[in-house]
């Protein structure tokens, strides 16, 4: 089942995302001027678990248009970013090369990336923001990044909370589903649709997604023998007293 997530949501990724991140950030010029100026504001909330990122190898997966590892890039990171969408990785790239950074773009699922051990390890892997519910077995994904970390490295996950999924609505977040325990895999807008005219989303492909418990998140991290530091809860904008998004940090213990 997989592998035809994997299909159905490259096709879907692969339809007007380049004309999407062109309508909510600008061309790749205009985005690499802005990225210029205000990388390190992009990125506060993430030095705190990342410290200087100046030398760090940074592995970003499913790093989409690149914005995140492209200001890692300016603060002297050492990034590549692994994307099943060509498109995202065309706006990527030409907003990195604008920008005057290098930036390693593999275009690949992320479960099956071509010559994964040539990649070598990583002092940070970074996954942030509507990423779990492409992948129907969260230990395929984890041992990706368990194999990529170097001893002692450190994984970052930030991702939309369960919780607000299936009980909130926000202003990412307009339809929860109001079962926190859903294991379906059901059929949804690409995260895209919204940036896009009313008029032109009908030409877009759907995605499919399965929805995590919290519980199951953490125990598949630690199950891999990963190291839970932090997990971070962040309350909604729009009413404080739930959360909305969730940061999750583990360590590669050196050896294990």
């Amino acid at each position: 089942m997989q592998e035809e997530l994997a299909r159905v949501n490259k096709v879907a990724w692969e339809t007007k995302a380049y004309q999407a991140w062109v309508h909510q950030y600008g061309t790749p010029v205009e985005l690499a001027e802005e990225l210029k100026l205000n990388h390190r504001h992009l990125l506060h909330y993430w030095l705190k678990y990342i410290g200087n990122p100046v030398g760090k190898r940074v592995l970003n997966l499913l790093g989409s248009h690149g914005r995140k590892a492209i200001s890692l890039a300016l603060m002297g990171a050492e990034v590549t970013v692994v994307d099943l969408s060509e498109e995202n990785q065309l706006y990527a790239q030409q907003t990195a090369k604008a920008a005057g950074v290098e930036l390693h773009y593999i275009c690949s699922d992320v479960l099956n990336i071509p010559n994964e051990e040539t990649l070598g390890q990583f002092d940070i892997v970074l996954m942030e923001f509507g990423i779990l519910h492409y992948f129907t077995d969260l230990n395929g994904i984890f041992s990706v990044v368990h194999r990529r970390l170097k001893g002692n490295g450190r994984f970052i996950l930030t991702d939309f909370h369960p919780f607000a999924r299936a009980w909130m609505n926000t202003n990412n977040l307009k339809q929860p589903t109001g079962n926190y325990f859903d294991n379906t895999i059901t059929e949804g807008e690409v995260a895209f649709a919204k940036l896009l005219p009313e008029e032109e989303r009908s030409e877009l492909g759907k995605v499919l997604v399965r929805s995590w418990t919290l519980g199951e998140i953490i125990t598949a991290i630690g199950s891999l023998g990963l190291c839970i530091r932090t997990l971070e809860e962040i309350p909604g904008p729009t009413d404080s007293r739930f959360p909305e998004f969730y940061t999750l940090i583990a360590d590669k213990m050196d050896g294990i």
